[in-house]
């Protein structure tokens, strides 16, 4: 079991959240935490919706607005994706550069452009300084 797999029905959820089951419902329908659905549609949550909608609650006892609670859970569902990807592309290029020794590497140049490095070595820096006079 994972804090995703679906487990909790509405009433084992919302005590585990100390909220009114209604609130639940509530939510569901505003899009803040949207529950699994079973062939009989009936609701099913996850720890992690159980963790989300306590975090509602504190930021609802805080006075910030359904609103706001909603772009700042779809922020930081955003941010947990990126950096679950950030991590598999890690895996990816420790395992490329286990497997391919000696292989080709890059590195992004000042400009932003792919510069290709020989194994070993790091990209060339720029240190020039530019000086900007504004025209009167």
């Amino acid at each position: 079991m994972d804090e995703f797999s679906p487990i909790f029905a509405i009433a084992v959820a919302s005590e585990l959240a100390d909220m009114h089951p209604q609130t639940l419902r509530q939510y569901d329908r505003l899009g803040l935490v949207v529950p699994t659905r079973t062939a009989g549609k009936s609701r099913r949550y996850s720890m992690r919706d159980v963790n989300q909608l306590r975090e509602i609650g504190r930021l609802s006892g805080e006075g910030v607005s359904l609103e706001g609670i909603k772009r700042i859970l779809e922020l930081e569902n955003h941010v947990a994706a990126l950096q679950s990807r950030v991590r598999e592309l890690e895996s990816a290029l420790a395992d490329e550069l286990l497997n391919r020794p000696g292989s080709r590497v890059f590195a992004a140049g000042a400009t932003g452009a792919v510069v290709p490095l020989r194994h070993g070595t790091r990209p060339r820096r720029e240190t020039s300084i530019v000086l900007w006079k504004p025209s009167r």
